[in-house]
């Protein structure tokens, strides 16, 4: 079935699958809820067949351009990985500017995300007779909507103080192995500082949150966010708040769940606690940290235990890889259609303790549900998803929430890293340039779990690996058949109007994957039903 797909709109489309173009085939039975669903990442570009035979330090000018969204949060990792191989030092205010630089894209992301790629949705006319539809209309309504015009406007700012740092957004190469490639003066932290401060007051407090960031972070039960939409008319006339209120009248708390698992590789390094970094330190040294949550339970993070299964990838073979042993070798799609491939994405895996190579969901909810297990007074401690995915369940509503949550979180962060940069401390360490050795290096980019792993040989790179958190959740079947985390998110959901099935746009724009999606909808029977563009603008 999945051969009958026509890819007809090219948004961007990396071999990283953070921005492409996504196919989406679905199955209906007859009342018009989805059974089966596939997708297809359909644009090949070959990164990590590029990087291969490079200079180490290739990845770092090559890594950031798979995605002009979070290029930063790929120099990030790249950096990190060529600082485990070579075994470099870093100086500890080295640590605290790429964590300024890396929390920055990450903020400048949210709001444009909200703003132009999800809350539009809520515009669509399936909602014209829910109350204060005609407000959604007012503010999110896109380019004319007051909220949608000044969220994405101001969105801009954060990347500001990046390149403040990084001397250009995006596509920056300042983070290098052994620190930054800047010496910040007083100036530079000041007007980041006067920066963030006119952002957060202007767009996060007076228009999102209606009430200081402090006021919401108290938040730490659902009943507790319930209880905040009404505290106050400034808060009860908030963005947020109307988001809250309008979503679970849409309905959209019960649709997209998926699978419930969740992977955080983790990211925000302590300057102190991870000077030498190295893969057995790394996570006790994360603010935010990584772990797995599967069924109802914690795991601790391990790299050795990720898997790249590319059955029903546009690979050659059928083999679930370490990505240190990984194999980009692609295979021409028709060929590969007639042994059941489908799409260029990979299907990566994590060999949970006692449950397997099962699909773990990455991105913000993942981030969040991790945040609620015990942890030191230093790192991201937060119950308040947990809670709410235990009271509720996940959702749209939740993927969603979970992303906006974060967001106040990580201004507080940055503020605390440009007051706590030594002006007067280093920022870089020459490293020693070995010839062989294997590196790991993983951040959180604002859609998840994202990784480098590079193995290097004669000071040339052997192989490289580029795990995205897109493709954690957009990924195929695997060869045990188990739906990537997105294809079980959209199975099940009943899609009212197969004309315009935007529920199929709104799940997949809550893993925020920068995909368009091209919808190809068949009955039970293999009709074809309708195609359309979803692309939330309608």
């Amino acid at each position: 079935m999945t051969s009958t797909v026509d890819v007809d709109q090219l948004y961007i489309s990396p071999l990283g699958r953070v921005e492409g173009d996504l196919d989406l085939l679905v199955t209906l039975d007859k009342g018009g809820t989805v059974t089966k669903a596939w997708t297809e990442a359909s644009m090949f570009r070959g990164f990590e067949m590029i990087l291969k035979g490079k200079d180490p330090q290739a990845g770092l000018i090559v890594t950031p351009r798979i995605c002009g969204i979070c290029g930063g949060s790929h120099l990030y990792k790249a950096c990190y990985a060529l600082d485990v191989a070579w075994k470099t030092h870093v100086p500890p205010e080295a640590t605290r500017v790429r964590n300024i630089a890396q929390a920055c894209e990450t903020l400048q992301s949210v709001p444009r995300w909200f703003y132009a790629l999800f809350a539009i949705d809520l515009v669509n006319k399936k909602y014209a007779l829910i109350p204060e539809y005609d407000e959604v209309v007012r503010r999110f309504a896109p380019f004319v909507g007051t909220s949608y015009e000044k969220g994405v406007t101001l969105s801009g700012r954060p990347v500001e103080i990046y390149a403040i740092f990084g001397g250009q957004w995006p596509h920056s190469s300042f983070m290098i192995p052994g620190g930054v490639m800047c010496a910040p003066t007083l100036s530079d932290v000041t007007r980041s500082i006067a920066i963030l401060d006119a952002w957060r007051k202007e767009w996060m407090e007076e228009t999102f949150l209606g009430c200081t960031v402090e006021r919401w972070l108290e938040n730490k039960s659902w009943d507790d966010v319930l209880a905040w939409c009404d505290e106050n008319p400034k808060q009860h006339d908030s963005d947020l708040a109307l988001y809250i209120r309008f979503s679970l009248a849409a309905g959209l708390d019960k649709i997209g769940a998926g699978y419930g698992n969740y992977l955080a590789m983790g990211t925000y390094l302590n300057p102190e606690r991870y000077e030498h970094p190295t893969i057995e330190g790394r996570n006790g040294a994360l603010n935010l940290r990584s772990g797995i949550f599967a069924e109802g339970q914690d795991h601790e993070f391990d790299q050795a235990l990720v898997r790249e299964d590319h059955t029903h990838s546009f690979f050659e073979g059928s083999a679930s890889l370490h990505p240190w042993e990984g194999r980009t070798e692609p295979v021409d799609p028709e060929s590969g259609k007639r042994d059941g491939k489908y799409t260029w994405a990979k299907a990566p895996r994590y060999e949970v303790p006692n449950l397997g190579a099962i699909p773990l969901e990455a991105g913000p909810l993942a981030r969040q549900v991790v945040a609620g297990k015990p942890g030191e007074d230093w790192q991201d401690v937060d119950p308040l998803l947990r809670n709410i995915v235990g009271a509720i369940g996940p959702s749209v509503f939740v993927r969603a929430f979970a992303r906006l949550h974060e967001t106040m979180k990580l201004a507080v962060s940055v503020r605390t890293w440009l007051d706590e940069l030594d002006l007067h401390g280093s920022f870089y360490t020459k490293p020693v340039e070995l010839a062989d050795g294997k590196g790991f290096g993983a951040t959180e980019a604002a859609r998840g779990a994202l990784a480098d792993w590079i193995v290097l040989k004669d000071g040339k790179i052997e192989n490289y690996q580029v795990v995205t958190p897109t493709a954690w959740n957009i990924g195929p079947r695997d060869s045990q058949e188990a739906n990537g985390p997105m294809e079980q998110a959209f199975t099940g959901t009943h899609i009212p109007d197969v004309s315009d099935p935007v529920e199929l746009g709104q799940i997949a724009r809550s893993f925020d994957s920068c995909l368009v999606c091209t919808v190809h909808a068949y009955d039970a029977s293999g009709k074809k039903l309708s195609e359309f563009v979803v692309n939330g603008m309608v």
